[in-house]
């Protein structure tokens, strides 16, 4: 249970990536409020896939699925680039990813 934690905490840390970009520097209430209330799952969730999992693996996981959904969303919402490098660099992170959920003990 401690990995689907894991990686929900990822999927929000996705969420209130992209809505720091949606408030504009905290100048729109409604995205800020999302970044806050998306940050704090985001965190809470962690913390409670850390009670079972090694820091160091939780942390890199947790940043990872963050790193990667959020090129995803940057590709898709925000017209970023889509270059095969860059699509390369992305897919290293997800090897590194599933190498690390390979190796652990969990």
């Amino acid at each position: 249970m401690a990995w689907v934690y894991l990686f929900t905490a990822g999927l929000f840390e996705v969420a209130w990536a992209v809505a720091l970009k949606r408030s504009e520097g905290f100048t729109k209430f409604w995205p800020s409020a999302a970044f806050v209330a998306a940050m704090a799952v985001s965190l809470i969730l962690l913390g409670v896939a850390l009670r079972s999992l090694p820091l160091g693996t939780a942390y890199a996981i947790w940043t990872g699925v963050g790193a990667v959904g959020t090129v995803i969303l940057g590709i898709t919402l925000f017209g970023e680039s889509a270059s095969a490098a860059r699509l390369a660099c992305v897919g290293l992170i997800v090897a590194g990813i599933i190498g690390l959920k390979l190796v652990s003990a969990e």
